[in-house]
């Protein structure tokens, strides 16, 4: 019996690592902005949006499905410019038992960008399927905001 499992995704993106990851790491109430499939966002406790100890609701959607959940920080490395959420309550307590989110944003030699997406996660029971549809979200979100970003990137007058 398997319930223990990792999804993980790199993504190309036209941005900067740096820019991608300031957007989660110290703007997180502005992501909503940048990606369709996320309805609304809000502070359930705490006051500050990038504090460990704050808990966030979020209403995204999946395929065609409205879903709920909250989330904390758990861990934020500013040196491999990465941040580890931990998701629960809403729809991600009926599947599973443990659902860690990891984001890493990085430079690569030739000049480009990406991101890396880890999904961590324990079933319920193996019953469950894996949250194959979390990937195709993430994938859609990161271009959204990549799109966004480098929009924004273009039309700033430096």
């Amino acid at each position: 019996m398997v319930l223990l499992g990792k999804l993980i995704t790199e993504l190309g993106i036209k941005t900067t690592a740096k820019k991608f990851y300031k957007l989660f790491q110290s703007e997180l109430h502005e992501v909503q902005n940048h990606c369709e499939r996320i309805h609304h966002t809000k502070l359930h406790e705490g006051e500050d949006w990038h504090d460990t100890e704050t808990v966030k609701h979020w209403t995204y959607v999946i395929g065609d499905e409205v879903h709920t959940c909250y989330e904390s920080i758990e861990e934020v490395d500013e040196e491999k410019n990465k941040i580890i959420w931990k998701l629960f309550g809403g729809d991600i307590d009926k599947h599973y038992k443990v659902f860690k989110l990891i984001l890493e944003a990085s430079d690569k030699a030739d000049g480009t960008a990406a991101v890396k997406w880890t999904i961590e996660y324990e079933k319920i029971n193996e019953d469950i399927e894996p949250p194959n549809g979390w990937m195709e979200y993430l994938g859609k979100c990161t271009r959204d905001i990549d799109v966004n970003l480098s929009k924004a990137r273009a039309t700033r007058k430096d």
